[in-house]
């Protein structure tokens, strides 16, 4: 019995020696970590918040590109009014496939709005050119692009540029 107590006389303060020292270690290096985890976030932001804003500022330049009454403006109306819709159409489309890869950067939220923005304004595109015979020309269908664009309450590039600014502003 005088063993065993002679034996735990040594090993019980030893362990609590032990278990300190562990427990101070494991702390220390657990905030180690957490420096260079917050250093390495640092960093990243550093490289990342400038790619950010840029995919945001290209989103909206695309969305103000395919703005309807922008893109009328732009475009050669002294064509017959299916060749000029199908113009207007590959405009929408090249410019957002162009900018297709700016997804990466931005919240879902933002990116669906995008494409919700792309899809109505080749709907007021269809709907426009639905409205005036086939034979018309492109002015004609220019006037009636403008005139549905008009009747809107709000444009859906306009919709999707507030919301963008929201949320940059949210954001940074």
């Amino acid at each position: 019995m005088d063993q065993l107590f002679e034996i735990l006389k040594l090993i019980l303060p030893a362990g609590i020696v032990f278990l300190s020292t562990y427990y101070l270690v494991k702390n220390f290096l657990d905030q180690e970590r957490s420096k260079k985890s917050l250093d390495l976030k640092l960093a990243s932001q550093t490289v990342l918040t400038p790619l950010r804003l840029q995919a945001y500022e290209r989103m909206v330049l695309f969305l103000e590109r395919i703005n309807p009454n922008s893109m009328v403006m732009r475009t050669n109306k002294a064509v017959s009014a299916p060749i000029l819709q199908g113009e207007l159409l590959k405009i929408v489309r090249s410019e957002f496939e162009h900018n297709l890869s700016q997804q990466i950067y931005m919240s879902n939220k933002a990116w669906e709005t995008i494409v919700q923005a792309k899809e109505e304004t080749i709907k007021i595109i269809n709907v426009a050119a639905s409205k005036v015979s086939p034979e018309a020309n492109g002015m004609e269908l220019a006037q009636t692009i403008i005139s549905v664009s008009s009747q809107l309450k709000e444009l859906p590039a306009k919709a999707a540029i507030d919301f963008i600014k929201k949320e940059i502003g949210r954001e940074f």
